[in-house]
Order: C-alpha cells, then sequence, then structure tokens
C-alpha cells in the first residue's frame, strides 16, 4: 500500500535538548500505525512536526503526497487531529463547535451526523464545560472528522478515560479504519496498541528503537522467556547474571522478574542461589514476552546506553 504519511531525517531540539533525533518512519495507507513510548521519548513532538503544529530543525514530511513544510495549509485540509486535552471555550457547545471549525475547510461533514455518529445528540447543546471526560474526546472525535479527513492523528486518545469510555473510543478507531481512513496514534497503553494496530514502532530518547507488526516484534523475542518469580524476602541479585545467564533483572520488594533464553537451565542455577542465601520461592512464573516487554526491554537498553545524557 502506498503510504500515507513519509518522515525522512527529522530533527527538533529545545537548546542542548534532542526531542526528536533523526527518526525516520513511514505509515501505510489504510492502516492504524502505533507510536510508542515512554513520557519524555519525543512522540508527541513528533506528532506536532507531522500534523503542522511544530516546525522541525531539520527534515521531510510528507502527508497525503504533500509536502508538510512547503505546504502546510493544504496539508491541514486532508487530515483530521485529536489532541491529549481539547481546548474549547467553556461555553461553546458540541454543535456551535463542530459549525465553527467546519467553516475553515472546503468540505465538511454534517454537524447532524457527527453528533449522531460520536453519541453527542443528548449533549449537543450543552456547555462544553459540563460535558464529561468522555464526551470530551467524543466531541474532540467528531471534530477531527468534520472535514471528512484522509488521515486522522490522535495523541494518547484514551488517556484519562474509564474502562466503558475506553471500549468505545477503541471501536470508533477501528470504524475509522473500516471507512477507509489511515490513524497515526500515539499511546502509553501497550495492551491498546497491541490490540488495534496493524504497525508500530518504539521511540526513546527521540529515537525509533524498533517497528513492525506487533507479532514480528514480538517474534523477534520469541527465544526470550519471561520469569516472574515472588519468595518469602528480598533477593541478593549480586552474581545473577554470570552465574545464571539471565538479563533484564527488574525487583520490586520480594517479586523479581528476568529475561532468559533457557528458563530450564537458570531457574536450576537459580534455585542454588537461593538455597546459599536461605530464601524460599513462593510463586513462579515462565511465560512468552508481550509488547510490554519487549517495550520495557527497549527502553531499558537505551536507558543504559544514554546514561549522563538525560532524557530527551
Amino acid at each position: 500500500m502506498p503510504a500515507q504519511v513519509i518522515v525522512r531525517d527529522l530533527r527538533k531540539a529545545y537548546g542542548a535538548t534532542r526531542a526528536v533525533d533523526g527518526i525516520n518512519l513511514e505509515v501505510a495507507r489504510g492502516t492504524i500505525f502505533g507510536l510508542l513510548g515512554p513520557n519524555g521519548a519525543g512522540k508527541t513532538t513528533t506528532v506536532e512536526c507531522i500534523i503542522g503544529l511544530r516546525e522541525p530543525d531539520e527534515g521531510y514530511i510528507e502527508v497525503c503526497g504533500i509536502d508538510v513544510r512547503r505546504e502546510p495549509r493544504e496539508m491541514k485540509q486532508r487530515i483530521g487531529v485529536a489532541l491529549q486535552a481539547t481546548a474549547l471555550q467553556e461555553a461553546i457547545t458540541p454543535r456551535e463547535a463542530i459549525e465553527l471549525l467546519g467553516a475553515f475547510y472546503r468540505q465538511r461533514e454534517d454537524t447532524a451526523d457527527l453528533l449522531r455518529r460520536f453519541d453527542l445528540r443528548a449533549k449537543a447543546d450543552a456547555r462544553f464545560a459540563t460535558l464529561s471526560g468522555g464526551e470530551k474526546q467524543r466531541l474532540a472525535l467528531a471534530l477531527a472528522f468534520v472535514n471528512r479527513p484522509e488521515l486522522v492523528v490522535l495523541d494518547e486518545p484514551t488517556a484519562g478515560l474509564d474502562t466503558q469510555a475506553r471500549r468505545e473510543l477503541r471501536a470508533e478507531i477501528r470504524k475509522m479504519q473500516s471507512e477507509g481512513c489511515t490513524v497515526l496514534l500515539t499511546t502509553h497503553d501497550l495492551a491498546e496498541a497491541e490490540e488495534l494496530c496493524d504497525q508500530v514502532a518504539i521511540i526513546d530518547h527521540g529515537r525509533i528503537l524498533a517497528r513492525g507488526e506487533p507479532g514480528s516484534l514480538l517474534g523477534e523475542m520469541s527465544r526470550t522467556q519471561v520469569v516472574i518469580l515472588a519468595t518469602d524476602r528480598v533477593i541478593d541479585v549480586a552474581g545473577w547474571p554470570a552465574r545464571c545467564g539471565i538479563t533484564d533483572i527488574a525487583i520490586e520488594g520480594t517479586r523479581a522478574m528476568f529475561h532468559t533464553t533457557d528458563a530450564t537451565t537458570a531457574l536450576g542455577e537459580l534455585a542454588v542461589v537461593l538455597r546459599g542465601q536461605g530464601i524460599r520461592l513462593i510463586s513462579l512464573t515462565v511465560d512468552q514476552p508481550s509488547l510490554e516487554d519487549a517495550f520495557l526491554q527497549l527502553t531499558r537498553r537505551t536507558d543504559r546506553a544514554g546514561a549522563g545524557e538525560g532524557r530527551r
């Protein structure tokens, strides 16, 4: 499929801090693409450069076949955007907001249709300040669709919502795709990315660490197993990696998690370590890695490699 978004060598710095440090990515037409990363990773800055809200220092950005830096106004006619927080006047109503925003576009959806699609008819004439968090998010999506966009960009679309509201918004995102829209979203919710996205890119310190289908990223880790154990007291981890061949140790009180390519051998050697320390094993789980495991493993590597550089 042809690319709906093309980004080449994108860079953006704030003084000595490189928020985006040479990002390259493509989003295929008709797909849901997830940009994942911890706070401060560069996700939002990348998205803001793509949609023309922030001027990059370097790089080429193409959206819907349009050079964003040369023709930003034409590009904005073709996209819809819902950012983390929808800032509207407290007294404006959903009906008024849709009518006002629609006036800026050459083509637009019918207001009544948008109110019906996003379940806002009962609140069509309510003041924005009186809407719930879920209603505000649905209004943000309605506004993103006011111009019949080819690409919809969603920045943390389900952040702060309750379980029911998240479920409804995820269903709406799938509907966008079924109607031919391309969706680019950022999220901290790895289960959400695994459920929704055709392609994902993991970003940290302003750089892409890995990209591909969620399943393929897990396939790259398929030889690794995740071991989670609980003990009756805190374990002394000194010497673990050398003795047991394990990596990415995480200790939280009496709970430990690590990765290994041979759980049988590692656990046999670990049993000797625990016995020597007089520690009793309470519970043990061995599993295949999830997208969350891949995410944590990759971002830990950049934290170690970038020690002393500071978070971008």
